[in-house]
C-alpha cells in the first residue's frame, strides 16, 4: 500500500488557503476514513452490572421527582464514544429507566424509534398509541417514531425498563426532536391480543391491516414460549432465536434497529459470527458469561453489556442445569437498508 502525502507536507501558506475557503485535502485523511480491512470503530465492548447500577437509579429516584425529570433514566454511555454523546454504539442509545408507584411519565412523542425491555416490577404499564401495554419482567414495547406515548404506574414497586433508541443516528442526520402533549386517550384494542397466532393475520374483508406497527407489546411469556418449543422440537439446532417481527409484513419490528431473543440450553457454550452491526445483549433470566475479543464478561440477570461490529461473539450459559434467555439489540435492518451488513 502506498504511503499516502502528509498534511504538513504542505506548504503552511497553501493550507492556510484551503481553511479559508472551508476546503480540506482527502489523501492526509483517506486511510483514517476508509481503512484497510476492517473499520474504525469507536464502540468498546462495555458491561452495566444491574446490581451497581440498580442503587444509583433508585437514589435518582430519591434526588429528582418525576416532574423535574419527564423521564427519570440513566443513560448506559459507552466511553469508547465519549460519555457525553450518551450512546452504546454509533447507532444506539440505551437507557435504564425508573417509574415509582403512582407516577406518571407525561406523554410526547419524538422523531427516534425507541423500545422498552422491561427488567423488573409489576404495575406499569406504557399508553403507546392510544394502546395500554402492561408492563411485565421481559415484555418488549415498542414506540415507534412519531407515535405518542405515556407511562403510568398504579402499582407499589419500582418498576425499571431498559430503554433502547436509535438516537444516535436520528441526531447526527440532524432530525431529532420532541413535542410534548397531555393526558392520551386509551383505546380498547390490544395488538398482541389480535396476533396471538403465528400464521393468523387479521384481514376482515380480505382487507390487511394499514398499520406500520400493528403490534406494540411482545410479551416475554410468548417468546420464551417459542424459545423453549424450538429447543424441544430442534435438539440439533444450534442457536434458538427468535427475531421480533411486524406480524403484517414478516419483517423486522421496526425499521432501523433489530431485537432477539435467544435462549442457551443448560452449559451451552454458542459461537456468535463476526458481522458488521454492533450487538447489545441483555440477560432476563439465567446468567451467562461473554467473551468479546480479549474482554470477558458474566452477565448475571438484568445486567446489560455491548459489543462493537465485526466482532465475533462467544456466549457460555453457566449453569449446568438451567436454560438462560438473552435479549438482544443490533443495527441489522440500518445496515440492510445501507447495503453494507456483512457476516464474516
Amino acid at each position: 500500500m502506498n504511503e499516502l502525502g502528509r498534511l504538513e507536507d504542505l506548504p503552511q501558506d497553501y493550507r492556510d488557503e484551503l481553511t479559508a475557503h472551508n476546503l480540506v485535502p482527502l489523501w492526509p485523511s483517506l486511510r483514517g476514513v476508509l481503512p484497510p480491512g476492517v473499520p474504525t470503530r469507536q464502540t468498546r465492548a462495555t458491561h452495566w452490572p444491574y446490581a451497581t447500577l440498580k442503587p444509583l437509579l433508585l437514589k435518582a429516584g430519591e434526588l429528582t421527582p418525576i416532574e423535574k425529570a419527564e423521564r427519570r433514566v440513566l443513560v448506559l454511555a459507552n466511553p469508547g464514544h465519549g460519555l457525553e454523546k450518551m450512546q452504546a454504539s454509533a447507532a444506539m442509545y440505551l437507557g435504564m429507566q425508573l417509574l415509582l408507584p403512582g407516577e406518571w411519565a407525561p406523554a410526547h412523542r419524538h422523531t427516534p424509534n425507541a423500545v422498552r425491555m422491561v427488567v423488573e416490577g409489576t404495575g406499569a404499564w406504557s399508553n403507546v398509541d392510544g394502546e395500554k401495554c402492561e408492563m411485565l419482567r421481559g415484555d418488549l414495547i415498542l414506540t415507534p417514531t412519531g407515535l405518542w406515548h405515556e407511562h403510568g404506574h398504579d402499582g407499589t414497586e419500582p418498576v425499571v425498563w431498559l430503554d433502547v433508541l436509535d438516537l444516535p443516528l436520528v441526531y447526527y442526520m440532524e432530525t431529532s426532536y420532541h413535542v410534548n402533549g397531555g393526558r392520551q386517550t386509551i383505546k380498547p384494542e390490544h395488538g398482541e391480543r389480535t396476533y396471538a397466532r403465528g400464521g393468523v393475520v387479521p384481514s376482515p374483508v380480505f382487507e390487511r391491516s394499514a398499520k406500520p406497527y400493528p403490534m406494540l407489546r411482545y410479551p416475554w411469556a410468548d417468546a420464551r414460549a417459542a424459545l423453549e418449543s424450538l429447543a424441544t422440537e430442534q435438539p440439533d439446532l444450534d442457536a434458538v432465536q427468535v427475531t421480533y417481527s411486524n406480524p403484517e409484513t414478516g419483517g423486522h419490528c421496526e425499521n432501523i434497529l433489530g431485537f432477539y431473543a435467544l435462549m442457551l440450553r443448560p452449559g451451552q457454550t454458542l459461537n456468535l459470527p463476526a458481522r458488521s452491526p454492533a450487538t447489545v445483549l441483555h440477560q432476563i433470566e439465567g446468567s451467562a458469561s461473554v467473551h468479546i475479543e480479549a474482554q470477558a464478561f458474566t452477565l448475571a440477570e438484568a445486567d446489560t453489556c455491548c459489543a462493537p461490529g465485526y466482532t465475533a461473539i462467544t456466549l457460555k450459559n453457566t449453569s449446568a442445569t438451567q436454560p438462560a434467555f438473552l435479549f438482544m439489540a443490533d443495527e441489522t435492518p440500518l445496515h440492510q437498508k445501507l447495503g453494507v451488513y456483512e457476516v464474516r
